[in-house]
């Protein structure tokens, strides 16, 4: 679990409402060039999947991008792409080797704070080859964001989302994204000044950020989840918290329709459960399950 010490556990309330926003695909259009040029190509170099290198493109993109499991944390993320080539049929033809990975996915099981730190710490614990590898791979990923994703901008009518609903509530960036690149990236287009607390991976599961963020400080009714994925929506709804997601290939309109839209009636207590529902099952059609290769 998070420290006592987390920034969500002392945030301060300055108005009665609360709106969490998802970073990567939701309020940056930030995706596409973070997993096509920095989590797969590092994938393949790290994991040896060179001469599947194009099915390990396919299922990485798949996963991340075009799927339910858009959004999810880079690690179990990584299993998944791992568990959807291992039972491609091209890929086996082809005699690729694919990770099992074993020690990850136990380490998945047991830890909530998927991120670069507490995997370090295990590393120095344990001793272990393979997540010592699945460091080196995180590492690398990091420093091909640092080094490539700049000037990547938020999409059309966040800012303007943003300037309005700071008027009348607190701001929480929620994400899976560590936090170093989450600060940069919202410090280098100005928009951390409208942000109470910018939550990373560092500092727990989208689904803690918004207990601890919210829990005995708004009402439920009060809070609002913005993302582009499925573990968005989970999150908000452990929570008991209403969600609006940002549909993806939509991005812009979603902004829009939020803007000029749903802050109001989400201000004025009239955001209903029928009209989240609509929202939310317009959302889910764009994130199918089952992958392009294995629908005949």
């Amino acid at each position: 679990m998070p420290s006592e010490n987390s920034p969500l556990k002392h945030l301060r309330k300055k108005h009665d409402f609360l709106v969490a926003i998802d970073s990567d695909g939701s309020a940056f259009d930030s995706m596409e060039i973070k997993h096509k040029e920095c989590f797969t190509p590092n994938t393949v170099k790290h994991w040896g999947l060179q001469p599947v290198s194009k099915y390990a493109r396919a299922a990485a993109e798949f996963v991340n991008l075009y799927s339910k499991w858009r959004g999810l944390n880079r690690f179990p993320a990584l299993i998944k792409t791992f568990d959807l080539l291992r039972e491609w049929p091209d890929v086996r033809r082809r005699s690729g080797v694919i990770p099992q990975a074993q020690a990850l996915r136990d380490w998945i099981a047991r830890e909530t704070r998927l991120s670069n730190a507490a995997l370090r710490t295990e590393v120095d614990r344990t001793g272990d080859p393979v997540l010592r590898q699945a460091l080196a791979w995180s590492e690398g990923v990091n420093a091909s964001v640092e080094d490539i994703v700049k000037g990547v901008p938020p999409f059309p009518f966040v800012r303007e989302s943003l300037q309005k609903v700071s008027q009348w509530a607190d701001v929480l960036v929620c994400s899976a994204t560590p936090g170093a690149a989450l600060v940069r990236e919202w410090d280098e287009h100005g928009l951390a000044p409208y942000v109470s607390v910018i939550a990373g991976q560092e500092l727990g599961s989208k689904q803690e950020h918004l207990q601890m963020a919210s829990e005995g400080r708004y009402d439920r009714n009060h809070v609002i989840m913005i993302g582009d994925a499925l573990g968005d929506l989970k999150a908000a709804k452990e929570n008991e918290l209403l969600f609006f997601p940002i549909n993806p290939g939509a991005e812009e309109e979603s902004w829009e329709r939020f803007l000029n839209e749903v802050s109001d009636l989400f201000y004025c207590g009239r955001y209903s459960a029928e009209f989240e529902a609509a929202r939310i099952a317009e959302f889910e059609t764009r994130l199918p399950a089952t992958p392009p290769w294995q629908r005949g």
